[in-house]
């Protein structure tokens, strides 16, 4: 097929579920996904330096429920749980609604997450590492952490270029249209002086039987 369809939204019902867990009414349907915008907009901006993969909301009745998973939870904890108290106060703010912050879950393997590889990358390219050392890089940790294939696509105005083109860099197996196959994908952009460059990243773990 010619049609590129996100792998998450693929195995919906087979192997994966959504990242926003509620059912709405027609009326309700716009407001909520726009807070759901809001709220990972805010949490991801908020903490930068977490490296945070996904950001989980679930509601439940008037109630409002985040669940987070991340890299590095100690940097939303703060001291003694102060950071994630000043977080919730924001959002009630923000969405002038009671929200609760459940759950923080440690990423064991930043390494194996897709959205975490991208933003890594991304991150790299900024720094003005060259992109294909940085996508290198990647790949190589990705695979001694056991993945069983990882393929990643860079484009924009590469190298700082004057014509912007697209490369794709792969390594062991992707198979994209088998729904039992267990693939992570992740998307990030990397602001540099002379321009936006796109990473995109498939991760494939393995299948779920």
């Amino acid at each position: 097929m010619g049609q590129k369809v996100h792998p998450l939204i693929q195995r919906i019902g087979f192997t994966k579920t959504w990242l926003s867990l509620w059912f709405a009414k027609p009326k309700d349907y716009v407001r909520f996904i726009e807070e759901d915008v809001k709220i990972r907009k805010y949490i991801k901006e908020k903490f930068k330096h977490a490296a945070i993969s996904k950001i989980i909301i679930e509601r439940v009745a008037d109630r409002l429920k985040i669940r987070i998973q991340a890299a590095r939870p100690g940097i939303i904890f703060g001291r003694r749980g102060a950071e994630i108290e000043r977080l919730r106060e924001d959002l009630n703010i923000l969405l002038k609604k009671e929200v609760s912050i459940d759950d923080i879950e440690e990423v064991k393997d930043p390494a194996l997450e897709a959205q975490l590889v991208a933003e890594n990358i991304a991150l790299q390219i900024e720094k003005r590492v060259a992109y294909r050392r940085a996508i290198k890089r990647a790949i190589e940790q990705t695979m001694s952490s056991n993945a069983k294939g990882i393929k990643v696509t860079c484009a924009g105005r590469l190298g700082g270029a004057e014509m912007s083109r697209e490369e794709t860099y792969k390594q062991g197996k992707i198979p994209l249209a088998t729904l039992r196959a267990d693939i992570d994908y992740g998307f990030a952009e990397s602001f540099t002086t002379y321009g936006l460059i796109g990473i995109k990243v498939w991760i494939y773990k393995g299948d779920i039987l």
